[in-house]
């Protein structure tokens, strides 16, 4: 439990005797105070669980398991410490005594809490917490904490035989399912696909016989839209052209409620052509289920704000990772993926017959949890796809791919490389393609690119994601010098993109800000003419500063204004716009302060200072 931070639920911790008693929740201070009593009248025994050790092996055992355990820990992270640490803990514990071990542990902790280790895992945890926060998604117009709530999804409607794991996908989450087949020999095939899913869940132990019946039991297979009347939700994957996926969605709106979502899961076409022929864009999403625990929601300038609250509501109950992600080709987990894969076969093919191999042991012993040459397999489908659209369309915004030669166009030989160049000269362009993704708008933070190459991707999460790793271990300077480096020796594949030669020029304790989309945001010019604090505000802050005023919210580091239903403060002014920018005082009555033409006013006491300010 404590090396894979495993969590349990009450009755298996009764089961493993972590704790004495499971009580209903509303019986719960009633069943404590019992026990309480009990024990003040010796009618139960008072056991310090501290010193119990009824449960432990003797000590030569306890030994060899904990031995095991450091071998297991190894083979699996050899690139950390904490988990043989945490064996240490242990171990001291069950030979000194509780006392000694307790004090070993606060060691430890101390030491722990101080590593980049610690600090990337905090990192990447609060990056994928906040990818489902409304709140922090207030960057995105219209897309604000406006008292909305999640709709309930009682029924989803799937369309298309590459919609066969999205629908296994909401049937193991509770979901009923009407799946759509044009003719009944496809529909039974897609069908038993989706049992034959199911059944291997069974035999891989993750199911019972009684719930894979149950699980079944949602899925109905229909030939015509009727059965649509009453879905909530209907996610597409139809294979074909842009003009299939059109009619598909003006069929859609006409037999589907005027609530239903209406959502794509292509994520090489562009939402807009899509809902071409439709008069409710408003409720057109994108939902790209680019791996078993995450999904890309896909935002266009039409989209409601409800349909998104919507759709990372389902996403928690499917219980994946959603990043909200702006329309346009290749999304953002087959971009970094495809990257991953062409600068892997390039370092391969100049590396002779051995080098396949030699990349993956080198990737592996960096902690990539999949080959690169695996992760091609992966994408390869999308990219075909992307082809055919260009074909059946004669056009693509996919101007992220056109815009880079490939890998097989180099003709300078590479000299043998060290691991350690093996290693950059596969990440590096993956970080410029996170930069070019940033420099684009196309997603809200850049942890959000860091949480998709984890979860994803494969990338180490105690390297805390791609973007983290890049600017806190090596710095966007050496990364961009380095690729000019390789982009004059072998070719514009590794040129940087201006975005990283923007920032790799500012000296900063950290460079790739989350405020990804400040610069896609229309400045305040229209609205305020006094607008000579914005250069500054957007360069001193690394967070979204948010005050609300009448209704109005400000976002000062991005330029603009949102409009909300209610008053709602979520963050205050930094420090910095307090003292530099408006030299507002902290202590004292309430203080009047002019930004903007907007007069404001605001009563903060030394103690809040502390509190609130970030």
């Amino acid at each position: 439990m404590i090396l894979m931070s495993k969590r349990v639920n009450g009755k298996d911790a009764f089961s493993m005797s972590l704790v004495d008693a499971v009580a209903p929740a509303d019986e719960l201070i009633r069943s404590a105070s019992r026990w309480a009593l009990d024990i003040s009248e010796a009618r139960k025994p008072w056991i310090h669980s501290l010193y119990r050790t009824d449960r432990l092996e003797p000590l030569k055992e306890a030994r060899l398991i904990l031995n095991t355990a450091r071998d297991e820990a190894q083979k699996q992270n050899p690139n950390v410490t904490h988990p043989l640490i945490c064996i240490d803990v242990i171990e001291e514990g069950i030979v000194s005594g509780a006392r000694i071990g307790l004090w070993k542990e606060a060691e430890a902790l101390n030491e722990l809490r101080q590593s980049e280790t610690c600090k990337s895992l905090v990192h990447i945890f609060f990056a994928r917490y906040n990818t489902s926060k409304v709140w922090s998604l207030l960057q995105i117009s219209g897309i604000t904490d406006m008292g909305l709530q999640p709709r309930k999804v009682n029924r989803v409607g799937v369309i298309g035989p590459g919609s066969i794991a999205i629908a296994t996908a909401f049937i193991l989450a509770n979901f009923p399912v009407i799946f759509k087949e044009d003719d009944e020999n496809s529909l039974e095939a897609t069908i038993g696909e989706i049992k034959a899913n199911l059944h291997s869940h069974l035999m891989a132990g993750k199911m019972t016989k009684e719930k894979l019946e149950r699980t079944v039991s949602l899925l109905k297979g229909v030939l015509s839209y009727d059965s649509f009347k009453d879905v909530d939700l209907v996610v597409e994957a139809v294979e074909g052209s842009i003009q299939l996926k059109q009619q598909v969605f003006a069929d859609l709106e006409h037999y589907c409620p005027q609530h239903c979502i209406l959502a794509s899961s292509s994520p090489t076409l562009d939402l807009n052509l899509i809902g071409e022929r439709t008069k409710s864009q408003f409720r057109i999403a994108g939902a790209h289920f680019c791996s078993s625990s995450m999904l890309e929601i896909v935002n266009t300038e039409c989209t409601s704000p409800q349909v998104i609250v919507d759709l990372l509501d389902v996403a928690k109950k499917m219980k994946k990772t959603p990043i909200l992600v702006r329309n346009g080709s290749g999304l953002v987990v087959n971009r970094i993926r495809a990257m991953y894969s062409q600068a892997a076969m390039f370092v391969a093919a100049e590396q002779g017959e051995e080098g396949k191999h030699r990349v993956e042991q080198v990737m592996d012993k960096f902690g990539m949890a999949i080959s690169p040459f695996r992760m091609m397999d992966i994408v390869v489908e999308s990219m075909s796809t992307l082809s055919q659209n260009k074909q059946d369309t004669g056009s693509s915004n996919s101007t992220w791919k056109e815009a880079k030669d490939s890998p097989n166009d180099f003709k300078v030989q590479v000299a043998k490389l060290s691991e350690e160049d093996i290693m950059k000269m596969i990440l590096f362009p993956v970080v410029n393609e996170a930069c070019c993704i940033m420099e684009e708008g196309s997603v809200v933070k850049a942890s959000d690119i860091d949480v998709a190459s984890v979860v994803a991707m494969g990338f180490p999460s105690y390297r805390g994601g791609v973007v983290y790793w890049a600017d806190h271990t090596l710095g966007s300077k050496y990364i961009c010098s380095t690729l000019e480096t390789w982009s004059n020796a072998y070719g514009p594949f590794f040129k940087p993109c201006a975005y990283l030669r923007k920032y790799s020029s500012i000296v900063r304790k950290r460079n790739f800000r989350d405020t990804t989309y400040a610069d896609q945001i229309t400045p305040l010019e229209s609205i305020i003419k006094s607008h000579h604090a914005l250069p500054l505000l957007s360069s001193c802050c690394k967070k979204t500063c948010i005050f609300n005023y009448g209704g109005v919210w400000i976002n000062f580091c991005g330029a603009k204004v949102l409009f909300v239903k209610r008053l709602f403060v979520k963050e205050l002014f930094t420090k910095v716009i307090f003292k530099k920018v408006l030299g507002l005082t902290f202590e004292g009555k309430k203080s009047k302060v002019k930004v903007f033409g907007l007069t404001f006013t605001y009563k903060m006491t030394k103690k809040d200072m502390f509190t609130y300010l970030h």
